[in-house]
């Protein structure tokens, strides 16, 4: 037993010992590998830094010798003309003697620096009383100088009151707005009606500093200041309207807003004649450009060059209504391919039209207008992000507005909030991408075909049919989101519109749209 004991023992040893031989081998094998990868790498590297050195070697001589070819050419070309070599020479002695001479004369007479000083400086002033002069001629007219009517004058005294008075009440409101918020007395209030009633506040603060500063101009006499100002009201009293409207519907809160802005055209025709009569000239030559741009077929293109399409009322307009009829063309042959069934995918009460597709065209031109020539991937991803951004915006102010769903995309990959997704973000690429490559070129040909004395009579006709068309729409849906909401009719327009456009008319006209006043942010 004890010799068997002495054996195990010795064979356990030994096969810890060939254990860590192989154990040791298998580590030894390991480096070793290693090392060789490592000289690989190494001599790989050595190789490529060896290679640019000599490629480096190879352009530098290159460039050397081509820079000696050029310097033998010149040389041999001055050897062939000595006449070169001398008259250079004496060019440089008469520089010389010239600095010389001048050196001399200030030395002698250091009053001709001064001189020569004075000069310089009274040049540079001239020319920036030149640029003064120009730019003031920009916002001065002979009709600057004439008195504004002490009704006007008035008129601004009784503005900054007004607005002086309403700033308190305003700022009184957004704060009670901001401690009903942060109390929580807003919790029963959708996020849409929190976020509007806050844009609706500062825009009326906006609007009342804006009049404060317009009946300043006024009184002041700068006609031209408060002309151009005006523009800003416009912007202001339509944000205005627009956060009223989401709120409140269409009411008599929009009669401020409507007066205001009637108001506002007025003050600024008669303000600054000298921009109407600007404008008319400019009209006047424009139309005789258009005439001749007709007659040889480049109409619309952008005479700059920078961008594809000249970007005036005209070609935008006609834009507006060739994207809504495209549009809606698209969508009906889209859901009958899919769903196999017809339904009627008009956006406004008459007429094929979609004006979503419509502004979104008009967003699309304007922002690819400069990006035509450039690849369609950059193309795509522009039209990708505003077609996405736009398609969210108008489905929240649906909704916000008149608590109309059109879409949800809810449930789809990458969705937000279900208002746009991945897939439709694509589908705007896509014809963002078709409509700058192929049919704006296809549009522009079309306009040009049309005969010129038609031009402005079907573009003004047009124009009337789709401010009406649009007006009656939203009157007719405000009553519909009314009747929905449980509301009376308390004036002869809404019964008009509630005999002849009821819940049955409206649903049938308007099949993709889902009304509940519910969702809305009105108030």
């Amino acid at each position: 037993m004890e010799e068997y004991a002495a054996t195990k023992a010795r064979y356990d040893d030994l096969a810890a010992q060939r254990e860590d031989l192989q154990k040791a081998e298998a580590d030894l094998r390991d480096d070793l590998e290693k090392a060789v990868e490592f000289e690989k790498a190494d001599v790989a590297e050595t190789h490529r830094e060896w290679h640019d050195q000599l490629h480096n070697d190879h352009a530098e001589l290159v460039a050397d010798v081509a820079r000696d070819k050029e310097e033998i050419r010149e040389a041999l070309d001055d050897a062939r003309h000595p006449e070169r070599i001398v008259h250079a020479a004496e060019e440089k002695l008469a520089h010389a003697a010239d600095e010389a001479r001048d050196v001399v004369r200030a030395v002698e007479h250091p009053s001709v620096i001064v001189d020569d000083a004075k000069e310089a400086l009274a040049e540079k002033k001239h020319a920036l009383d030149e640029t003064a002069a120009t730019i003031a001629a920009e916002f001065a007219s002979p009709a600057d100088k004439k008195r504004l009517p002490v009704v006007l004058r008035v008129f601004g005294v009784l503005l900054i009151i007004g607005s002086g008075v309403a700033l308190p009440v305003i700022a009184k409101t957004m704060y009670q707005a901001v401690t009903m918020f942060d109390s929580g007395a807003m919790r029963g209030e959708g996020i849409s009606t929190i976020v509007v009633t806050f844009v609706n506040l500062a825009v009326l603060v906006a609007l009342a500093v804006t009049l404060i500063v317009f009946g300043v101009r006024l009184i002041r006499n700068q006609r031209r200041w408060a002309a151009l100002l005006s523009y800003g009201l416009y912007v202001l009293l339509l944000a205005g309207a627009l956060c009223s409207i989401m709120l409140a519907g269409i009411g008599y809160e929009l009669i401020p807003y409507g007066v205001g802005f009637a108001v506002t055209v007025a003050l600024q025709s008669y303000l600054d004649p000298s921009l109407l009569e600007e404008r008319r000239a400019h009209r006047k030559a424009r139309e005789a450009e258009e005439h001749a741009e007709g007659e040889a077929g480049t109409l619309g293109r952008d005479p700059s060059g920078k961008g594809y399409i000249t970007l005036n009322f005209f070609n935008l307009f006609w834009i507006f209504v060739v994207c809504s009829i495209l549009g809606l063309a698209i969508e009906t042959v889209f859901h009958l391919a899919i769903y196999h069934a017809y339904q009627d995918r008009a956006g406004l009460l008459y007429g094929p039209f979609s004006p979503i597709y419509g502004f979104g065209g008009l967003f699309m031109t304007v922002a690819l207008n400069r990006f035509h020539d450039k690849p369609i991937p950059v193309i795509f991803l522009i039209s990708a992000l505003i077609g996405g951004a736009f398609e969210f915006t108008v489905s929240w102010i649906m909704q916000s507005a008149f608590g109309i769903v059109a879409w949800d995309y809810s449930g789809t990959f990458l969705s937000i909030d279900g208002r746009t997704n991945f897939m439709f973000m694509c589908f705007w690429g896509i014809l963002g991408v078709m409509w700058v490559k192929f049919l704006l070129p296809i549009l522009l040909w079309m306009i040009n075909k049309i005969p010129w004395k038609l031009r402005y009579t079907l573009t003004v006709v047009c124009f009337v049919f789709m401010v009406v068309d649009v007006v009656l729409t939203v009157q007719t849906i405000d009553c519909w989101y009314l009747r929905e909401a449980g509301h009376a009719p308390n004036t002869p327009l809404e019964e008009f519109f509630n005999k002849h456009y009821d819940n049955a008319y409206m649903e049938h006209r308007f099949q993709t749209m889902s009304m509940d006043p519910s969702q809305s942010s009105r108030v």
